[in-house]
C-alpha cells in the first residue's frame, strides 16, 4: 500500500476538500466504485463493504502477480471491509458503519438495500442527516426501475449506440463505458452539492442516479436535435452534425483530427491547403453550409491531405491555430507533454507490492494536483481495524 501523504507538506484545501467526510461504499464494477473514488480523491475518507468473495471486478484483466489493475483503477483512497450481508452480524456492522458516516453510495437493484436493512428509510430516523446516493441503471421508481444494466445496455437504451460509429454500420458502443462514468461523475456531484447542504443546515437526503437518464442528460447536444427538428440524429463516423470540416481525414500515412469550428478557423485551412477558391464557393459560405454539404468537402480535401504525412498536417495546422490532433493510442496520449507536465499519472502501489501507474485525478485546486494518498486495498484488508473500532469496550 501507498504511504499516505504528508499533509503537513502541502495546502490542506488543495489536496483535501471533504478530509472528515465519511463515506461507506456498497458498489461493485464501475459506476458506483468510481463515483467513490473521486469522493477519496478529494480526501473522504472512504470505507469499501464488499461481499466474502470481494466486488466482481477484482477479477477483471490485467491481473498483475494476482491483483487486477482494473480494480485499482477505480478504487484507489479506499479502505476494505469484507461483510457477508446475510449474516446478521455481518449487517450490524454495516450498520454500525453507516450510522457513523456522512455518505453512503450503493449501486444494486433498487429494493436490495432494503432488504439488507440498510435502505434509505431505514436509516433517516437515527442518521437525518445522512446524505444517501443510489446508482441504478433505471432509477428508483418507474416502470424500469426493478431492471438491472451494465454501461452497454444503457448505451443501446439511451441512444448512444445510435449515433457512434460509420453512417450505414452495424451498431457500435463508444469504446470508453460512458454510462458507467458519467454516472459516477453525477453521483459525486450530487453528492458535494447534498454535504454543501447539509453543513448549511439543512437535512440529509436519498439521491437518485439513474444510468439511463444520466447517460440521456450527456446527450444534450443530439435530444436538443430532435426537439428542434424531430429527426433522430445519425451515425457520422467522425463527423460533426453541425461543422466542418470537423472530422478524421486521411493523410499519406495515416489520419489525424482537424476542428475548423467557425468561419475564421475555415479561412485558415483553406490558407494551409491552398484553395482559397474555396471560399467563394456556394456550397461552403457558411457554417451550417459546410455541414451540409462535408461529404463533398471531404474528398477535395483530402486530395491535398493525401500528398503529405500526418506529422506535417499537425505541424503546418498549429502554426495556422486551427485545433488538430493525430489519432493517439492509449501509449501516445498518456505519453503527451502535458500528461507529464501536469503529473496525471502517478505512481500506485498494489497490495502485493507491486509498483505500477494510475491516471490520477485531473483536477487542480489553486494550482495544486491531488496526489494518490492510499493504494487500492487487499480484500478485507480493514475488516479487523474498522470492527474493532465498534466492538463492546474490551473484546475484539
Amino acid at each position: 500500500m501507498t504511504d499516505e501523504v504528508d499533509q503537513a507538506a502541502v495546502p490542506h484545501f488543495a489536496h483535501r476538500p471533504l478530509a472528515g467526510v465519511r463515506v461507506v461504499e456498497f458498489c461493485s464494477t464501475a459506476a458506483g466504485p468510481f463515483c467513490a473514488m473521486l469522493l477519496g480523491d478529494m480526501g473522504a475518507d472512504v470505507v469499501k463493504v464488499e461481499p466474502p468473495d470481494g466486488d466482481g471486478l477484482r477479477q477483471w484483466p490485467p491481473i498483475t502477480e494476482g491483483f487486477s489493475e482494473n480494480f485499482a483503477s477505480v478504487n484507489r483512497n479506499k479502505r476494505s471491509v469484507a461483510l457477508d450481508l446475510k449474516d446478521p452480524a455481518g449487517v450490524a456492522l454495516a450498520r454500525k458503519l453507516v450510522l457513523d458516516a456522512d455518505v453512503l453510495v450503493e449501486n444494486n437493484r433498487p429494493g436490495v438495500m432494503d432488504r439488507l436493512g440498510l435502505g434509505y428509510a431505514q436509516l433517516e430516523a437515527q442518521h437525518p442527516k445522512l446524505v444517501y446516493c443510489s446508482i441504478s441503471a433505471f432509477g428508483q421508481s418507474g416502470p424500469r426501475a426493478k431492471e438491472g444494466g451494465f454501461d452497454l445496455t444503457i448505451q443501446a437504451a439511451s441512444g448512444v449506440m445510435s449515433v457512434t460509429g460509420e453512417e450505414g454500420g452495424a451498431p457500435v458502443k463508444c469504446g470508453v463505458p460512458v454510462a458507467d462514468f458519467a454516472s459516477g461523475l453525477y453521483g459525486a456531484y450530487a453528492i458535494a452539492a447534498a454535504l454543501a447542504a447539509v453543513r448549511s443546515g439543512a437535512g440529509g437526503v436519498h439521491i437518485d442516479v439513474p444510468m439511463f437518464g444520466c447517460t440521456l442528460a450527456i446527450a444534450a447536444l443530439q435530444t436538443s436535435e430532435f426537439f428542434g427538428t424531430g429527426r433522430n440524429p445519425r451515425r457520422l463516423g467522425s463527423a460533426h452534425p453541425r461543422n466542418a470540416p470537423y472530422r478524421a481525414f486521411e493523410a499519406a500515412d495515416g489520419y489525424f483530427a482537424i476542428a475548423a469550428g467557425n468561419q475564421q478557423l475555415w479561412l485558415r485551412v483553406l490558407e494551409v491547403v491552398g484553395l482559397p477558391r474555396l471560399a467563394d464557393d456556394a456550397r461552403f459560405k457558411s457554417t451550417l453550409l459546410r455541414a451540409t454539404n462535408q461529404e463533398a468537402l471531404k474528398p477535395i480535401l483530402e486530395e491535398v491531405f493525401r500528398t503529405r504525412p500526418v506529422a506535417h498536417w499537425l505541424s503546418v495546422f498549429a502554426e495556422a491555430g486551427v485545433p488538430h490532433s493525430g489519432i493517439n493510442s492509449y501509449e501516445q496520449a498518456l505519453d503527451d507533454p502535458q500528461v507529464h507536465a501536469m503529473q496525471w499519472v502517478q505512481e500506485l502501489v498494489l497490495p502485493n507490492g507491486v509498483r505500477t501507474r494510475t491516471f490520477g485525478s485531473p483536477l487542480r485546486f489553486d494550482g495544486q494536483g491531488s496526489p494518490v494518498h492510499r493504494g487500492p486495498p487487499h480484500l478485507g484488508e480493514h475488516t479487523e481495524e474498522i470492527a474493532a473500532q465498534y466492538a463492546p469496550e474490551g473484546r475484539a
